[in-house]
């Protein structure tokens, strides 16, 4: 650990922010890497004669933030770990970054469900970092998940994340695509939910570069259309879904009108297109039957 004074980490991190950035991030880099929480530091900026404790020194950590800034690498992976509604969560360039406005999903599962106490079986398909499924078991722990990913490796950091968030055993891990590791919960399902690759081809294209050049592209591309894994998603939901159960997803800004109709087809009921708190349709839910 090394001693630094509270007016020199101040005055560094003013020296930081001139160049470029944002506050979130820095402050995620001087939490994970420097081991300052924001509150430390907001309370110690009251009376900044004190001193308080770095893990790395300012060099260090000046080298990563300009990495961010002048390479556009994405700090979460600068520093290896994000943070998602109350969870820290490891994070690399094997899984996508969860984003915030992902966090309203486990709000509209608390939704349809309420704070009921009998158990329930989900499943969810393509979980990446593990965010959503983990957040779900840590909330309802009467509840048993099921989180599916076709890369192994995206797999083992949403396990390692898993087992530092809790000491819990009702999520289990399965690697494939969508619904093929599930052919043993065929019918058992009592919702499922997806934040599956949506961006449409020529989309993706001009995405911002510290998305498309560092995230990972089997995550985000969704076919010409953006819809070709919500399509085949929703298709095969029916068979893996009990009698009346839900299929949650997340979809491109303007996706939502298109995957309703989906659902209506595949014979889904209750459809609904949800706003994310900037008033986007976000997400589609429906029940089956």
């Amino acid at each position: 650990m090394l001693s630094i004074s509270v007016k020199e980490i101040l005055f560094w991190k003013k020296k930081q922010l001139f160049k470029g950035g944002d506050h979130e991030s820095l402050a995620l880099l001087l939490d994970s890497v420097g081991g300052i929480s924001t509150s430390d530091l907001n309370s110690l900026s009251i009376n900044p004669e004190g001193n308080l404790y770095l893990k790395k020194n300012l060099e260090f950590l000046e080298n990563i933030w300009e990495d961010h800034l002048y390479n556009s690498t994405p700090i979460q992976y600068l520093c290896g770990i994000t943070f998602w509604r109350d969870l820290k969560l490891k994070v690399t360039e094997k899984v996508l970054i969860p984003r915030s406005e992902t966090e309203l999903v486990v709000d509209i599962v608390g939704k349809i469900f309420g704070k009921k106490s009998e158990k329930l079986l989900f499943a969810e398909l393509g979980t990446g970092s593990g965010a959503i499924s983990i957040a779900l078991v840590l909330a309802y722990p009467l509840w048993n998940g099921i989180a599916t990913d076709i890369d192994q490796d995206a797999l083992e950091i949403a396990k390692e994340n898993y087992i530092n968030s809790t000491k819990q055993s009702n999520l289990k891990f399965y690697c494939g695509n969508w619904w093929n590791p599930l052919e043993s919960f065929k019918g058992k399902l009592d919702f499922a939910i997806s934040n599956p690759p949506y961006i449409p081809k020529d989309t993706y294209e001009k995405l911002p570069k510290e998305v498309r050049n560092f995230e990972p592209k089997i995550a985000l591309l969704g076919g010409d259309d953006g819809l070709k894994h919500i399509n085949e998603i929703i298709q095969n939901a029916p068979l893996f879904l009990k009698e009346r159960g839900w299929l949650i997803l997340e979809n491109h800004f303007d996706q939502g009108t298109k995957v309703k109709q989906l659902l209506l087809k595949n014979k889904f009921t209750s459809i609904e297109v949800v706003n994310d708190l900037s008033g986007i349709g976000r997400f589609t839910i429906g029940r089956y039957k």
